[in-house]
């Protein structure tokens, strides 16, 4: 297994407030993505974080050896429509509560 923090950054500091219809839209269907990784196993936890300096989103994945972290962050859809991007941070282990 591979384990990953990534760090979605938004296209500017106050996105959050600021979001267009599109870009809404864009964030219900980043979330719905999450999700079903989240049911898939891939996610271990993920959601905003709300920095005073400019809010950005948190992964945990733990992926198969085989699996390529960037096919699954550039799949997603805040992502494919150009709303920000990722960071990947790739960690040793990842220890959690099942």
């Amino acid at each position: 297994m591979k384990y990953y923090l990534c760090k979605y950054i938004p296209p500017r500091t106050d996105f959050l407030a600021t979001m267009t219809v599109d870009e809404k839209d864009w964030m219900a269907q980043h979330g719905a993505y999450l999700d079903w990784l989240l049911g898939t196993g891939k996610i271990i936890a993920h959601g905003p974080v709300m920095d005073p300096a400019g809010g950005y989103g948190v992964s945990l994945y733990q992926i198969a050896d085989d699996e390529e972290i960037e096919t699954l962050t550039s799949s997603d859809p805040i992502v494919q429509n150009g709303a920000g991007h990722y960071e990947h941070h790739p960690m040793l282990h990842l220890k959690h509560r099942g």
